[in-house]
């Protein structure tokens, strides 16, 4: 019975060991391209309906007014990981991810993209994921409200 209970032991922390290291993703992001091979219907709908997957036109079109904090403040909403790990640079440097893509509203790709793994991605987006961006201040300022799936699915 001894050696029963210290298997269990070993295999609980084994399982809980690999659920830790699910959790503490690499945080990788790979812009929306890598999403449309799996996940065509969707992509293809996120080009077609929604804004955000045209967000950088705003920028370019608003850039030489805007000071660079306030440039930088855009960039938190209109393209996808700024200020994040492997997020958003510059046009030139990372223009995969110039647009507020799928991983905005799903989180980093990566290690999703490269196991297939559904729970390596946010299935289930909420309201509160959305007013991040679309929060009141916002709403006031540029007059939209936040739509959720933002016609993409």
């Amino acid at each position: 019975m001894g050696n029963v209970s210290g298997y269990v032991v070993v295999v609980c922390l084994i399982l809980f060991t690999s659920t830790v290291v699910c959790a503490e993703q690499s945080g990788r992001y790979i812009g929306s391209e890598a999403c449309k091979d799996c996940h065509a219907q969707e992509y293809e709908n996120f080009l077609k309906y929604a804004k955000k997957s045209k967000s950088y036109h705003s920028i370019k079109v608003m850039e030489k007014k805007l000071t660079k904090e306030e440039l930088v403040e855009c960039y938190k909403c209109h393209t996808t990981g700024y200020g994040k790990p492997g997020g958003f640079v510059s046009f030139d440097k990372t223009p995969g991810l110039a647009n507020a893509g799928c991983e905005v509203c799903h989180g980093p790709g990566y290690d999703h993209a490269t196991t297939q793994d559904p729970k390596l991605i946010k299935r289930k987006v909420s309201m509160d994921d959305c007013t991040v961006c679309h929060n009141q201040e916002r709403v006031k300022s540029f007059g939209f409200k936040p739509v959720k799936f933002a016609g993409a699915h």
